[in-house]
């Protein structure tokens, strides 16, 4: 028998897999719009109205579901799903009203906010895309869907990927920061994690992509405030991410709270139906934030009636909270506002979500007494929080390599952060049991064992104020306690750093100052610290500030006056046992910023890829005039983008080329040779900046395009590669065509956005390209 070579078959398989599995694919959507269409021809209108209604669980007691005013409207079929319940027995509850007590016994779909893990919590978003590590990421992510679904949960209001650039805004917190192309990729690693490759596992949950759109650009940082850019801002530069979750296949959109072209979001026509659906092709479900449609009231846009109809029009299929939907929309249908299919059209897509993760198959997939016992909060999902946690931290400063620290004698931990249990998991962390954190001190203590004492003081409050205290208090909880003044807090500060041989300061935010409805117009660290700092480093004896935040904070005295700065934001769970393994070196900081740092408030928004302006000011100066600066402070920020040291040493070398024009689709391959010069083992992230110099509209000063997190030894070399075709170049022009364009272009590379080493090319479109 003659053989077949081993190339024609991977050639066949190359074409026959892909199709076969097309076909599975088809068959599925086929057998699901054949049950669909069947379940909806027996649905009446109010039924199909009574899927676009999530409205929050309320006080539900095990047992008591069926006789509770939530119960009695599930039962009458007037829910669709319902918002932020926890637990799986309270879940299995609910969900047994819905199949056996009503009428055509349709499953509800139970969403919660599980942001950055679920009952083990990992870093805050914005810590996650320090590590620029988007494999771990997803692993966090998979961790989150896996307890999440084992406790009755099948739907999460996250991956947030909203693009940010003004650091006062305090859901800065919640995304990856300011630049789109980390902002796709981690955006695409949450989805991957969450839904896994088949939604219908019971340990995988449904991802939602937030806040679509443009809700991260609220003027002045000021939480739902308006927002107004370009189409090209738009396309270029904010809804990238979003768009990369909708090609990962995310299963469903959430609108943002502000307005897009003076329409919100929420009834925005153009947004989500014409970009949404006709352009990027999305076929799941859209979800609106909470109360979102009932807000379009204060912004002008009529009554509820007016105001439902019109994000139902628009694209809306899901009204959280706000029952608009519900108590309108048949009029609305009866007077000629909205059509039944309209009202059909966002029922099906409820139902589709419902199938694909298989609750018409078994409505209790997500309820196993068994898995909730046995896979959450486990001590792999521990150790991967510690692991995980590590990764995120970014070392700002380090002077005379004062880290890390040595397990010898004394060592006083001072602040109001060091043993305080409640603002470990940081914000959005709804289903964790905040006891269950490890502090810095718990961290501290367990690291040495015998080899060195803890001393421990708390020094100051988080904040003197009592309104700021009470706004921001973690799990409601002050940190102002009776009896203590900051004076005496500050005496016993002192008389414990007398007795050290060196102090570890722990300060900054607490976890609710950052967040949802947690804008700061100043965004240093609170005046109550600040003075414990000062009096800390009058000692003489030498600080390190280990500095939480959910945000970018104004450090301009601190990283004059303190000698080391370790930025750990929220770690989450296992935060103070990170903490420790960083500090007393058992792993090497990697973390770099996602986000730039303000040298003052003043500068905000500020951020890498800014265009260029017609009078830049020269590289290497501060003030000229006439020319795009400030007359007080430099342009540069404290910390750019990018940016975080080690306790070793990297030599990034010149980019090397394989040639320097080029022509169509040719590829340009970069070659970077990388060695670590220091004396530990150590990461480093290798980031590759484009500058188009030359096109139809202006373009960034430099755009991030590759990176590659690598791992060297001490004295260690590697060669680290890069590829760069056509597709790296594109941008959207100004009649929103997604192209590139020939000419000269900058190849930056280094370990951060403002140290980079640069190569020039030119790429040149041939008539036929």
């Amino acid at each position: 028998m003659k053989k077949i070579p081993l190339v024609l078959i991977i050639l066949l398989l190359a074409v026959v897999f892909p199709a076969c599995k097309n076909r599975v694919e088809q068959g599925a959507d086929t057998q699901m719009n054949a049950f669909v269409d069947d379940l909806m021809s027996k649905m009446t209108l109010e039924e199909k109205i009574g899927q676009l209604n999530l409205p929050g669980s309320g006080d539900i007691v095990t047992g008591q579901t069926a006789s509770s005013n939530i119960g009695q409207k599930i039962k009458n079929g007037e829910v669709g799903g319902l918002l932020n319940i926890k637990s799986m027995e309270k879940i299995r509850d609910v969900q047994r009203v819905a199949v056996e007590e009503s009428r055509l016994k349709i499953p509800l779909i139970f969403g919660m906010d599980v942001i950055h893990g679920y009952q083990t919590t990992f870093p805050i978003p914005l810590g996650l895309a320090a590590s620029f590590n988007p494999e771990m990421i997803e692993r966090t992510a998979r961790i989150a869907a896996t307890e999440a679904s084992a406790d009755g949960i099948c739907w999460t209001y996250s991956p947030m990927v909203d693009i940010s650039r003004d650091p006062r805004w305090g859901r800065i917190a919640e995304s990856a920061g300011e630049d789109p192309y980390l902002g796709s990729i981690i955006a695409k690693a949450f989805v991957r994690g969450y839904q896994g490759d088949d939604l219908s596992k019971d340990n995988t949950i449904m991802a939602c992509v937030k806040h679509f759109a443009l809700y991260g650009a609220a003027e002045g940082g000021r939480d739902y405030n308006t927002t107004d850019m370009s189409r090209v801002r738009m396309y270029n530069e904010y809804l990238p991410p979003y768009k990369a979750a909708v090609e990962a296949g995310v299963g469903s959109v959430m609108t943002s709270f502000n307005e897009i072209d003076g329409v919100p979001a929420s009834g925005n026509h153009w947004l989500l139906t014409e970009l949404l659906r006709n352009e990027w092709g999305f076929d799941g479900f859209v979800v609106t934030d909470y109360t979102a449609i009932n807000e379009m009231i204060d912004h002008g846009m009529g009554n509820l009636q007016d105001v439902s109809a019109l994000a139902l029009k628009a694209g809306t299929d899901l009204d959280m909270v706000g029952e608009g939907f519900l108590t309108t929309l048949k009029k609305s249908l009866e007077e000629g506002k909205v059509t039944e299919n309209d009202i059909n059209k966002a029922c099906r897509r409820i139902l589709e979500a419902k199938y694909k993760l298989g609750l018409f198959e078994d409505p209790y997939r997500y309820c196993k007494k068994e898995r909730a016992q046995s896979e959450i909060f486990t001590e792999a999902n521990n150790l991967a929080a510690r692991e995980s946690a590590a990764q995120t931290f970014v070392l700002l400063k380090n002077e005379g390599s004062l880290l890390p620290l040595t397990k010898k004698g004394n060592i006083a931990l001072i602040g109001p952060l060091g043993d305080n249990i409640h603002n470990m998991p940081g914000m959005w962390s709804v289903a964790a049991d905040y006891t269950q954190s490890i502090t810095v001190l718990k961290g501290l203590q367990d690291a040495v064992g015998n080899e060195a004492e803890i001393l421990y003081a708390r020094g100051s409050n988080i904040t003197d104020d009592k309104n700021l205290d009470y706004w921001s208090a973690s799990y409601g909880i002050p940190s102002i306690k009776e009896g203590q003044s900051p004076e005496d807090l500050l005496k016993e500060a002192l008389k414990t750093a007398e007795k050290a041989d060196i102090i570890v300061a722990a300060v900054g935010e607490s976890a609710e100052m950052s967040g949802e409805s947690s804008s700061r117009a100043d965004i240093t660290i609170p005046a109550s610290q600040r003075r414990l700092l000062e009096a800390l480093i009058k000692t003489g004896k030498p600080v390190v500030m280990v500095l939480f935040t959910g945000r970018p904070l104004v450090l301009d005295w601190e990283t004059k006056n303190i000698p080391a700065i370790l930025n750990v934001w929220f770690g989450g769970t296992q935060t103070g046992n990170a903490i420790a393994d960083v500090l007393f070196g058992k792993v090497n900081p990697s973390g770099k910023l996602p986000v730039t740092f303000p040298l003052a408030i003043g500068q905000i928004p500020v951020y890498y890829n800014h265009k260029n302006t017609g009078r830049p000011l020269k590289e290497g100066k501060w003030f000229e005039k006439y020319r795009s600066n400030y007359l007080d402070i430099p342009n540069e920020p404290l910390y750019p983008f990018g940016f975080g040291l080690s306790y070793t040493t990297f030599e990034v070398g010149e980019p090397i080329i394989n040639k320097s024009e080029l022509t169509d689709n040719e590829l340009l391959k970069i070659a970077i040779q990388v060695k670590n010069t220091g004396k530990h083992d150590g990461h480093e992230v290798v980031q590759l900046y484009i500058r188009d110099l030359v096109a139809s509209i202006t373009r960034p000063v430099a755009e991030l395009k590759k990176f590659e997190k690598i791992f060297l030894k001490a004295g260690e070399s590697k060669m680290v590669e890069f590829e760069i075709s056509v597709e790296d170049l594109k941008f959207y022009n100004g009649n929103l065509y997604f192209d590139w364009e020939p000419g000269e272009f900058d190849i930056l590379v280094g370990p951060n956005s403002r140290d980079l080493k640069k190569v020039k090319i030119n790429w040149l479109k041939s008539a036929k390209g």
